[in-house]
């Protein structure tokens, strides 16, 4: 689980409370994954993402993809250290935002944890709703 309260949130300049910080993460729709791959070179790509208590689960699904053997997935396996960025742009510049989450994750192939995460990224995105891929979620676990 990546916590969401390890450190006063920032959001653009301004620091906000876990609470704001936690809602307009969980309201948005798209996600920026930061990843290391072997060499230390930083990875990055967009997901879908949902909120489970403490923890984002996120799935490798069937949007079109060269292939299912993901760069992130290997760099998770390798250095599970990642950042989850959300953010919000508007042409008025007051109503910009952002809220970076940094964690530890892992690959979960089976299991009751895949399962809940399929669940609950089906509640928010009717894609997943309609009809289920067989995903493998990256799960960052909490913090230290």
């Amino acid at each position: 689980m990546a916590r969401l309260g390890d450190r006063s949130p920032i959001i653009g300049t301004c620091e906000v409370d876990e609470g704001e910080a936690r809602s307009r993460f969980a309201a948005e729709r798209v996600a920026r994954l930061a990843t290391v791959r072997s060499d230390g070179s930083p990875h990055l790509v967009p997901i879908v993402f949902a909120l489970d208590d403490e923890t984002i689960v996120f799935a490798v699904d069937d949007k079109p993809k060269a292939t299912r053997k993901l760069q992130r997935l290997a760099n998770i396996r390798g250095e599970p250290r990642v950042s989850v960025l959300v953010d919000h742009y508007d042409e008025d510049w007051t109503a910009v935002w952002w809220v970076r989450v940094d964690g530890r994750a892992r690959v979960v192939d089976a299991g009751p944890a895949l399962d809940r995460a399929v669940a609950l990224l089906a509640q928010k995105y009717h894609q997943y709703a309609a009809g289920p891929p067989i995903p493998r979620p990256g799960v960052p676990p909490r913090s230290p």
